[in-house]
């Protein structure tokens, strides 16, 4: 393994352990893409940590958008950067979706509310979603573009499971990523539900109810899938049991499954599909 590998491989096993895992379902001559495609999501993904205003937040992402734009044969610097501009041409990838990822993004570097349901699966869409999309382009584009729709719901369900488990990180900073309607329908709103005030549980246990409606959509589908997209799509297989999790103790965080569990969980999807 070159060390621009060991690098991505590094980046991706400890910021994504879920996504690293189901790289080494991937053909081999696919892993070094999907690589660097999940490392330049773990380093987006980081900003709002590095930084302690938006706005050098909002520099750091008009710099990724600024170096995927850059012209073909132009280097960065950025091992990962390279990586992912060498991707994209290999596989020709869409540089507006990425585009597109980045500006979802800037909802994470501020404390606004979620407006609604439509806006938070429209982030999950363009984030989560995305990543599954690129990640089947890069497997096999004709069977990509054929089950594109399921990116949409697979997307869903482990991005709203992903906020789940981050949700006391978020608390903790002032973030809400649960939808001011769904507050709202759960007796609370974004001051009382950051405090833990009444009404949160419900709130927790009905984002947690979304999630499982788009793992369900995804899952009645999936059975069509071809055995080459099951590595993009297997981040997706851990939503189910982290959003058991919450639907058991809306409360406690979540918890992470263990290595072993993953590992199961993993297998069994690659090798046997949905």
């Amino acid at each position: 393994m070159d060390p621009n590998s060991k690098h991505l491989t590094a980046i991706v096993r400890d910021g994504d352990p879920e996504r690293w895992l189901s790289v080494l379902y991937a053909p081999e001559d696919r892993r070094a893409a999907l690589l660097s495609l999940y490392a330049f999501n773990v380093e987006i993904t980081r900003i709002r940590d590095a930084v302690r205003e938006p706005l050098p937040g909002e520099i750091r992402l008009q710099w990724w958008r600024d170096a995927l734009a850059a012209p073909p044969g132009a280097m960065t610097g950025n091992p990962v950067a390279d990586a992912l501009r060498a991707m994209i041409a290999a596989h020709d990838l869409p540089l507006a979706a990425f585009d597109g990822m980045l500006e979802a993004r800037i909802f994470d570097l501020y404390d606004d509310p979620m407006p609604d349901r439509t806006t938070l699966e429209g982030y999950c869409g363009e984030t989560a979603g995305a990543l599954i999309q690129f990640a089947a382009l890069v497997l096999d584009r004709e069977a990509a573009v054929a089950n594109a729709a399921l990116a949409g719901h697979a997307g869903c369900a482990q991005a709203i499971a992903g906020l789940l488990r981050l949700l006391p990180l978020h608390r903790s900073r002032g973030q809400c990523y649960v939808p001011s309607d769904i507050l709202a329908a759960a007796g609370t709103d974004r001051e009382s539900f950051l405090v833990g005030g009444p009404g949160t549980e419900r709130a927790v246990a009905a984002m947690a109810a979304l999630g499982r409606e788009h793992a369900a959509a995804f899952e009645r589908g999936a059975g069509r899938l071809p055995a080459v997209l099951r590595p993009a799509y297997l981040p997706a297989a851990f939503a189910g049991p982290h959003l058991t999790r919450f639907e058991a103790a809306p409360l406690d965080g979540g918890g992470r499954l263990s290595p072993l569990r993953r590992h199961w969980i993993a297998f069994r999807r690659a090798t046997r599909g949905w």
